[in-house]
């Protein structure tokens, strides 16, 4: 990619810049000097073709990548275990900070070096091996991840939501190496058959095999970029969890968009960029680290800036978040569209001094128009910094960002694809169509999985040979910005989480008293959707909306238990192939 195509995409550089940093107007008063949009979009070009170009820091060209040519960055990190021994250069700094603990890069750097020792000599940790993680956030987490980095093994993020089959299912998997629990997830353990895999606790067995190992040398792995680093659960269609396979290229060409991104940001800004130098932002973490939204997008880029994570944890509410916010002087926060509603709700949010926010996004599932003008009208902070994007788990990253201008010019936009990423509406056979033509969302990048763990049927079905990656949801192109007009055909967003019905149908299908049943997802005020359940009771069977929520409650993690139930007796409607017609089905 070069100079001329950049030039064609000055909105698109335009959202790398600010995109977690700072709004054009706001970098305006930070000392760059322009008068109209022209001149703006004109500097930003400059910015975007030095950084870019050739012999620019971040210059990009066309290599091969497994099969394809893609554009990558040129001067780009190998291994993630790279970024471990380098971030000791951030000494004393914050990196990982809670509502009680601080920990600096120091001590995060000597404690992942002591658990990767510890996972290697005792317990044979090494190159391709899996290391699950089944906790709720906290730093141990982050750390058993870059220990896990550091061997060359690969780094498993289990839903801490699940229930015991679903965990059951998961471990029978990824057949990890070592399993780390937190106390509340070992419980549920009881009834598993974890036979041949040692299980590590957080609270317990954590600090003591990193206090057995202090002062150990951090390991260092022989891999390549295209080895297997992270595999992270996705919902499938077919009603199981599948495992997104993502590779050291992956996750290093996120860290390498936000370098990039805060480098563009300084150049607009007349500011000189370096990354031997630690960034002063403080990223507040509020999603599950078994999201890309907040290992890929968060905890490695920031490791490799020198940021500082601002970890929440426990379930989300108000009051604590906020007091973070103010304690911690949070500069940047990527919130999921209901915990912005929620925040709209909160009668005391003027209490709390939020002065600190210049960048925030929305993230993880869609929000409305009329969400996001009631976050501009009631903060300040959403009505200068305000962003909203458009990503997969497949894809590492965000796929499309959309900046604070964007949405206020184009509603309803998700702005156009970020660096390196290409994008194409195509038909039902593969075609592209013309712009403004609805069709299916196609993506090709480095960010792009590998593909799905052991699922060579549903890895096939999902990326073509020239590794452009189906993402089942549809949209248009608008003048090169994306627009979304259906999600996959039956996935239900609720509160951020996806929940695919066929997982929940066939759980119901096994009580004795269905016959058969639907699930959709109907509108709720403040989770976007809930779950919804159509349920054909046996000719003969007593079931009533209490009896089928208790036993969904005891086999599906809690956001998947429909909280609205219609029981009927007449056949659910099909179509000529057999299969349930869910349009019009309402609970």
């Amino acid at each position: 990619m070069g100079a001329v195509s950049l030039s064609g995409n000055v909105g698109r550089a335009f959202r790398h810049a600010m995109r977690g940093c700072q709004q054009l107007g706001t970098v305006n008063e930070r000392g760059a000097t322009m008068t109209t949009p022209a001149d703006a979009a004109r500097r930003l070009n400059e910015v975007i073709t030095r950084l870019t170009g050739p012999g620019g820091r971040f210059e990009i060209g066309p290599e091969e990548v497994l099969g394809a040519t893609l554009p990558v960055m040129r001067n780009r990190g190998r291994t993630l275990g790279d970024l471990v021994a380098a971030s000791r250069a951030w000494k004393d700094r914050d990196y990982l900070v809670t509502a009680d603990r601080r920990i600096s890069y120091e001590q995060h750097l000597d404690a992942v070096a002591a658990l990767a020792t510890a996972l290697r000599d005792e317990y044979g940790v090494g190159r391709g091996d899996r290391v699950a993680v089944l906790a709720a956030n906290c730093p141990e987490w982050v750390i058993a991840f870059w220990a896990t980095q550091c061997l060359g093994a690969v780094g498993v993020g289990l839903n801490s939501w699940w229930m015991p089959p679903e965990i059951e299912y998961g471990l029978g998997h990824c057949r990890p190496t070592v399993l780390i629990v937190d106390a509340e997830r070992a419980a549920l353990l009881a009834d598993i058959d974890t036979a041949g895999i040692p299980v590590l606790t957080v609270e317990e067995d954590l600090p003591r095999l990193i206090a057995a190992h202090s002062g150990a040398e951090l390991p260092r792995a022989d891999i390549d970029e295209d080895d297997p680093a992270v595999i992270l659960y996705t919902s499938g269609t077919s009603g199981r969890p599948k495992g997104a396979l993502h590779s050291q290229r992956n996750l290093l060409a996120v860290v390498d968009y936000h370098r990039f991104s805060d480098a563009l940001a300084a150049g607009f800004a007349g500011r000189t960029y370096t990354d031997t130098e630690p960034s002063p932002l403080r990223y507040l973490l509020t999603s599950p680290l078994f999201h890309i939204a907040s290992l890929h997008n968060l905890v490695v880029p920031r490791l490799a800036t020198g940021s500082t994570v601002v970890m929440y944890q426990g379930a989300f509410a108000a009051d604590p978040v906020l007091r973070l916010i103010e304690r911690e002087r949070v500069t940047n926060w990527g919130a999921v569209p209901t915990m912005a509603s929620r925040l709209l709700e909160h009668d005391d949010i003027d209490n709390y001094d939020l002065s600190s926010l210049t960048a925030f996004a929305l993230a993880s599932a869609p929000s409305s128009i009329a969400l996001k003008d009631r976050l501009r009208r009631r903060f300040p902070f959403a009505r200068d910094a305000l962003v909203d994007s458009y990503g997969l788990t497949e894809c590492s990253t965000a796929i499309a960002v959309a900046t604070t201008a964007d949405l206020e010019q184009y509603p309803g936009t998700l702005g156009r694809p970020i660096l390196t990423v290409s994008v194409e509406i195509r038909d039902p056979f593969g075609e592209r169509v013309p712009d403004g033509t609805e069709g299916e969302v196609c993506v090709r990048s480095p960010f792009v999985m590998l593909g799905y763990w052991e699922d060579e049927v549903s890895t096939a079905a999902s990326i073509t040979a020239d590794r452009w990656l189906r993402t089942g949801d549809f949209g248009v192109l608008e003048d090169g910005r994306l627009r979304l007009t259906g999600r996959r055909s039956d996935l239900i967003l609720r509160g951020g989480e996806n929940v695919y019905p066929t997982e929940i149908e066939q759980c119901l299908d096994e009580h004795p008293g269905v016959a058969e049943c639907a699930v959709v997802g109907v509108p709720h005020h403040d989770l976007g959707q809930e779950v919804a359940a159509i349920v054909v009771a046996r000719p003969g069977a007593v079931v009533d909306a209490d009896q089928l929520h208790e036993y969904a409650a005891t086999r599906l993690s809690y956001f998947k238990v429909p909280t609205r139930w219609r029981i009927i007796t007449e056949p659910l409607p099909r179509n000529a192939t057999g299969k349930v017609v869910r349009r019009g089905l309402t609970a």
